[in-house]
């Protein structure tokens, strides 16, 4: 890459404000660069969580404050970063964050601009003054970003026909995961009855889970409709719903309304997903919105089946029908129907998450993620 200096200078910008999908992908990026051929330097929020998730010491932390919503000041101090450490590579993510670290990039000079898009500006839970705001700082930006990487064909899509990107400009690199961290029989003999006993789960009952945020594009009002049916056949059912938002007294008050309050347990946050998974039988994701979600990617790892919509993202991780089940969207019905299927036929059941964690190995590993994202640096030079 650069024959003048031992090792190529990466400064990775994110804002660091919440421990998400994002500084999970940076942190599993700067963990599985080779140490001999960069020299790498993080700005962000100041995020225990994150800065824990980067499990070595060669990296020097440059804190910023990313907390306020408009904050130009932060184009001059990522400026100052990028010419004192003679930066080459700025890799960029999250739409705040890019902002400044794209106009910085100008102001600066020499560097060349990664961004990675997990979900455009269009998909951003904000209201509507707020998302042009957000959409018209990001198109003028774009200008200055040397390449794209994108979770999804999908995504790869809307860059080049919607954002009209170059095509040559736009590689997709899909998430990846720590398959070596998941061992399914391992970690479901170890952690399932702990965590059931804690929640207070019988060890025979079947037991759905579903996580992430409580927020309208999670779709958790469908799973939390078809449980009525799914009782039914199977009283001993219950959901477990990890997660926190905006959204959860009103998911409380419809499991109440549809007299299921006792077979739903709302856990919170949990930083133990691994673990919450050992305890499920079955995961639905009900989703109306996604990315590239990754809790699909940890159930898969964990070998269990997966009942998620057919939407964007969600396709390209599932076959469905082999390494999992695609549903309509807002379809509770469905839902109830293939979850009962599931919970009648074990074997196929088993058969699907054994095919999730094949498939997962084979496309979705870190070090593919990785050696992938070094090429995209390679070619910048």
């Amino acid at each position: 890459m650069n024959h003048t200096k031992e090792k190529t200078s990466i400064l990775f910008v994110i804002d660091g404000l919440a421990f998400g999908g994002g500084e999970r992908v940076f942190s599993q990026i700067i963990n599985g660069l080779p140490g001999g051929k960069y020299e790498i330097f993080l700005t962000s929020q100041p995020n225990e969580q994150f800065y824990k998730a980067i499990n070595n010491n060669r990296v020097h932390f440059l804190s910023l404050d990313f907390s306020k919503r408009i904050n130009f000041s932060l184009i001059i101090q990522l400026s100052k970063i990028i010419k004192k450490n003679k930066i080459e590579i700025v890799h960029g993510q999250g739409a705040r964050a890019e902002f400044y670290a794209r106009l910085a990039k100008v102001l600066a000079g020499n560097a060349k601009y990664v961004s990675t898009t997990a979900m455009p500006v269009e998909g951003f839970d904000i209201g509507l003054p707020r998302r042009k705001v957000y959409l018209l700082f990001d198109r003028f930006s774009e200008r200055f970003v040397d390449q794209f990487i994108v979770v999804s064909d999908v995504l790869r899509n809307t860059m080049i026909y919607e954002h009209e990107v170059p095509p040559e400009k736009v590689v997709k690199i899909y998430n990846g995961i720590e398959v070596g961290h998941y061992s399914p029989d391992k970690e479901d003999s170890r952690y399932r009855h702990k965590i059931r006993e804690e929640f207070k789960i019988d060890k025979d009952t079947l037991l759905i889970g579903a996580i992430g945020r409580l927020v309208w594009q999670k779709g958790f009002e469908y799973l939390i409709k078809c449980i009525p049916k799914i009782i039914k056949t199977f009283p001993n059912v219950r959901v477990l719903i990890v997660g926190e938002g905006q959204l959860r007294d009103r998911l409380e008050a419809l499991g109440a309304k549809l007299e299921v309050k006792d077979n739903l347990v709302f856990t919170g946050f949990r930083s133990d997903i691994k673990e919450i998974l050992s305890a499920i039988d079955i995961l639905a994701i009900p989703s109306l919105l996604e990315g590239f979600p990754m809790v699909t990617l940890e159930a898969m790892a964990m070998a269990k089946p997966v009942i998620a919509t057919k939407i964007d993202g969600i396709t390209e991780q599932i076959i469905d029908g082999e390494s999992g089940i695609l549903i309509p969207p807002k379809d509770s019905g469905a839902l109830s129907s293939t979850i009962t299927n599931l919970l009648k036929n074990k074997e196929f059941a088993k058969n699907l998450g054994l095919n999730a964690r094949k498939r997962v190995e084979k496309e979705f590993s870190i070090e593919k993620m990785v050696a992938e994202t070094e090429k995209v640096y390679q070619s910048l030079f």
